[in-house]
C-alpha cells in the first residue's frame, strides 16, 4: 500500500538529498542528454528509480530523478514525470489499454487527447460516467472539475468501476496534495499537470503520473522511454526549484481563494437594486467552487474528500456575455491569460477557449497576492463594467 500523504517542507527540501552531488547547495542545471558509459570492469545495474549513474536522459537524469522522489513522498505513491500533462495522460492510456473510456466533461485538452488516442485504437469506445461499467473499462475522473472547481465523488466511481473489473484514473491537477488524496478513496492512478501548482511559476510544462506499486512504475518508465515523452532537463530543474516552496504557495492560494469565494458568493446572492461591499447586485450571479457544493443526493460531501483545504481555481458567472468577455481586461492584479496554479492570479474568459462553455463564465486562478488587493481589484473591475455597459 502507498504511504499516507504527508506534505512537509522537510520532504520538499530534503526528499532528494541522497541524490545530491558535489558541493552544490542548490541543484545544478544540467542539459546533457548523454553521459559517460561504464568501464568494462565496472559493475553497473540499471535501476531507473534509484540510478547510481545516468546513461541517457530519455531513461534518467539527475534532476528528473530528484523530482520524482520528492513527488513520490508528497503524493503517497510512485511518481513518474513527463513532458506535459497531456503526455502523462497519453502514457496512462497506453498503460491501461482500456476497452472503453468513461469521461464526462472536464478539461478540453483531455477531450482532444482522447480523440487522438482513438485514432490509434479505433476499437475503443467512449462512454459516460452514468453508463454501466464493464471489465476493462477506464474511468477518467477529473476532480475538482475544470473549469468550475466543483468536486466529484472519487469513492463512488472507484467502487463502481472496480466492481465491474475496471480501473480509475483521477486527474487531481486542481487539488494537489495535501488538498486531496485520491488513493485514499480508491484511485488506481493519479495524474497531474505539473505545469500548474507543482510548477507554480507559469514558466514550464510537465506532467506526472503516480501509481501504487513499484511494478507499475517500472512498466510506465519503460513505456516512457520509448514514447519519448520524458521531461526536459531544464524543465526538471525548474520543477525541482518550484517544489521547494510548494507547501507555502499552495496553502496561501487555497486560503485566499476560499475567502475570496465566500466574498463573491455574498455578492452573487445580492439581488439587483441592492449592493454588497460597494458593488451593485445583479452583475455577478453565480459562483462555482467545491466549498459551496454541500452534500449531494447520494450523500457525498466534498469536505470529506478535500481534507487539506479547498481548491484555488474556480469559476464565476456574470449577468451578460459582454461583462464576462471584458472582465479579464478590466482587472489590474489578475492577469488575463489561460492556465492556472501560478504565483500570479490569472483570469480567463472560458468561451474564448471553449465555445461549448457558457459565454457568461469566467475562470479564476488565485495566486499569492493579498486578499484585500484582489477584492479591491474585482470591485473596481465590476464597477467599471457597469459604468461602461453601453459601450461593450
Amino acid at each position: 500500500m502507498p504511504p499516507k500523504v504527508d506534505v512537509k517542507g522537510t520532504h520538499l527540501v530534503h526528499g532528494d538529498d541522497k541524490f545530491r552531488r558535489d558541493e552544490d547547495v542548490a541543484p545544478s542545471i544540467s542539459v546533457s542528454t548523454t553521459f559517460l558509459s561504464p568501464k568494462p570492469n565496472e559493475e553497473w545495474v540499471a535501476d531507473y528509480r534509484n540510478p547510481s549513474r545516468h546513461v541517457y536522459s530519455r531513461y534518467t537524469a539527475q534532476n528528473s530523478t530528484r523530482v520524482e522522489h520528492i513527488l513520490s513522498q508528497i503524493t503517497g505513491g510512485f511518481a513518474l514525470t513527463y513532458s506535459s500533462g497531456l503526455a502523462a495522460g497519453f502514457a496512462a492510456l497506453v498503460f491501461f489499454k482500456p476497452k472503453r473510456i468513461a469521461f464526462t466533461d472536464g478539461y478540453t485538452g483531455t477531450t482532444s487527447l482522447l480523440q487522438v488516442y482513438l485514432k490509434t485504437a479505433p476499437q475503443v469506445k467512449l462512454i459516460k460516467f452514468d453508463d454501466d461499467f464493464q471489465s476493462g473499462d477506464l474511468c477518467w475522473l477529473e476532480t475538482p472539475l475544470n473549469p468550475t472547481g466543483e468536486s466529484r465523488d472519487i469513492q463512488y466511481y472507484a467502487d463502481k468501476v472496480h466492481k465491474a473489473g475496471g480501473k480509475l484514473l483521477v486527474d487531481s491537477t486542481f487539488a494537489p496534495p495535501p488538498l486531496q488524496d485520491p488513493f485514499k478513496f480508491g484511485a488506481d492512478c493519479i495524474m497531474h499537470s505539473a505545469t500548474k501548482y507543482f510548477g507554480g511559476h507559469s514558466d514550464m510544462l510537465a506532467g506526472v503520473l503516480v501509481v501504487r506499486t513499484r511494478e507499475d512504475w517500472d512498466t510506465l518508465q519503460s513505456d516512457r522511454t520509448y514514447l519519448g515523452s520524458a521531461i526536459g532537463s531544464l524543465e526538471s530543474w525548474l520543477l525541482l526549484r518550484s517544489l521547494r516552496t510548494f507547501h507555502l504557495r499552495l496553502a496561501r492560494q487555497s486560503e485566499t481563494a476560499t475567502s475570496l469565494v465566500q466574498w463573491l458568493q455574498k455578492l452573487a446572492l445580492t439581488p439587483q437594486g441592492q449592493s454588497f461591499d460597494g458593488i451593485p447586485g445583479g452583475v455577478l450571479i453565480r459562483v462555482w467552487h467545491s466549498s459551496l457544493q454541500g452534500r449531494d443526493a447520494r450523500g457525498f460531501d466534498p469536505a470529506v474528500q478535500m481534507t487539506g483545504g479547498w481548491n484555488a481555481t474556480f469559476s464565476i458567472q456574470l449577468s451578460k456575455p459582454s461583462y464576462a468577455a471584458w472582465f479579464p481586461q478590466s482587472l489590474k492584479y489578475f492577469t488575463p491569460a489561460t492556465s492556472l496554479g501560478g504565483v500570479e492570479s490569472l483570469v480567463e474568459y472560458r468561451y474564448s477557449w471553449d465555445p461549448a462553455s457558457d459565454p457568461r463564465a469566467v475562470r479564476i486562478s488565485v495566486g499569492v497576492e493579498d486578499l484585500e488587493d484582489l477584492k479591491a481589484d474585482i470591485r473596481q473591475a465590476l464597477k467599471h463594467l457597469i459604468q461602461t455597459a453601453s459601450k461593450l
